[in-house]
């Protein structure tokens, strides 16, 4: 369980850096919601990595084996 949550904020901290740099190197100044400022770019970048890194896990299989006698 521990190890989906760092993953989890793993991509959640890379996604803001990677939304703090697009603002910075290419983002707008005005009328852009979502790249004009850099709190906005970095909150969307951290939701995006956190659903990237959720998007690719794996799923454990709860396999149990069949008594039926």
């Amino acid at each position: 369980m521990k190890r989906i949550w760092l993953l989890t904020a793993v991509g959640v901290i890379l996604g803001a850096v990677a939304g703090w740099f697009y603002w910075s190197q290419w983002g707008c100044t005005a009328g852009c919601s979502i790249t004009g400022s850099p709190v906005n770019s970095s909150l969307y970048g951290a939701f995006m990595g956190g659903l990237l890194v959720n998007s690719v896990r794996k799923e454990k299989k709860n396999e149990q084996p069949n008594n039926n006698n």
